[in-house]
């Protein structure tokens, strides 16, 4: 492992991309989501993912220069052309309409499409929490996941995140995959040689495993808990694919480009809690947050994440990304 603080992080990322086809507003804010990843310790999306947006540049499967636009297609829905680009800069550009159309209406609601999202999903819904509301955002993927009782995978790994403004300014937020663990961690697992958690997924024999690579090599991986995790990973299909007019997962492997962050695209959402329960909902949330702050043994979701943001670096970096990185 490499030693870098946070500022070398973001400006090898910054010149790799530029190196290979974005341009200065893509390349900035796609460099900004992977440092703030390694900052919070979430290294299966920071550098870990760069080979991976620069061979969606070099193959021409992602779109380096796309310039997202916005439309307001109801008071309080917008939609976000995003232009075969990454998600990053599509995201910046969606934040101060939605939060507007949220503080005017309670309520309001984002579809971004033709994005390439490859990205950690508690960035947008902490910046909506940022500015005092409750933020929430689904994806989809290309298929990994098999539903429950079946061997095939359908559902893509199918994220979802969730963010609560807390009283002291800072924010709750967590951010999980409707499978047992994200995508990039079995790969890691499986460059490292380690296993992975009982449950994680299946070899292409159909048989269980905590072998990361046969799960790659083939097999699939399952959703948490079963057929609970499994009509969640359903419910974000719907909500990421047809209710925004984008592809499920399955329909997204037919285009997709092998090791290319995959074309799709991401339902967001933004709530103002005070329109519902007056200025005094930040007050009522702590003490629920306090409870469990409070009790033995138990913490807050994106607790630890948050204390490594604290930190500020610098942090460990594997060397063989940074190997993979030098030659690009």
């Amino acid at each position: 492992m490499a030693k870098m603080t946070l500022d070398e992080i973001y400006a090898l990322s910054e010149k790799t991309l530029m190196d290979n086809g974005c341009d200065a507003p893509n390349a900035a804010a796609v460099s900004r989501t992977i440092t703030a990843a390694e900052r919070d310790g979430s290294q299966s999306h920071g550098i870990f993912r760069l080979p991976a947006y620069i061979k969606g540049l070099r193959e021409g499967d992602a779109n380096g220069t796309a310039d997202p636009t916005i439309e307001q297609v109801a008071p309080s829905v917008i939609k976000v052309h995003g232009q075969e680009g990454f998600a990053p800069l599509a995201l910046e550009r969606a934040k101060n309409p939605l939060v507007k159309l949220a503080k005017d209406q309670g309520i309001a609601m984002c579809g971004l499409t033709r994005i390439r999202h490859f990205a950690a999903l508690w960035p947008e819904v902490e910046m909506l929490a940022e500015q005092g509301l409750v933020g929430f955002a689904v994806t989809a993927a290309v298929p990994y996941v098999a539903p429950a009782g079946g061997r095939e995978a359908l559902f893509g790994t199918n994220p979802m995140a969730f963010a609560w403004p807390r009283e002291s300014g800072g924010v709750l937020a967590f951010d999980q995959a409707a499978s047992v663990i994200a995508r990039g961690d079995v790969m890691i697992h499986a460059r490292d040689g380690h296993p992975v958690p009982e449950g994680t997924g299946l070899d292409k024999e159909g048989n269980p495993t905590t072998d990361g690579a046969a799960i790659l090599d083939g097999g699939v991986q399952l959703a948490f808990g079963g057929y609970k995790g499994s009509a969640i990973a359903l419910m974000i299909e719907l909500m990421a694919g047809a209710m925004i007019g984008e592809v499920f997962s399955f329909e997204a492997k037919e285009t997709a480009v092998p090791g290319c962050p995959f074309n799709g695209g991401e339902f967001l959402m933004a709530i103002d809690p005070s329109k519902t329960a007056g200025a005094n909902f930040l007050a009522h949330g702590e003490k629920l947050l306090g409870k469990i702050e409070n009790m033995e043994g138990a913490r807050l979701p994106g607790a630890r994440r948050h204390a490594n943001r604290a930190k500020g670096g610098p942090v460990d970096v594997s060397d063989k990304i940074l190997e993979a990185v030098a030659a690009l």
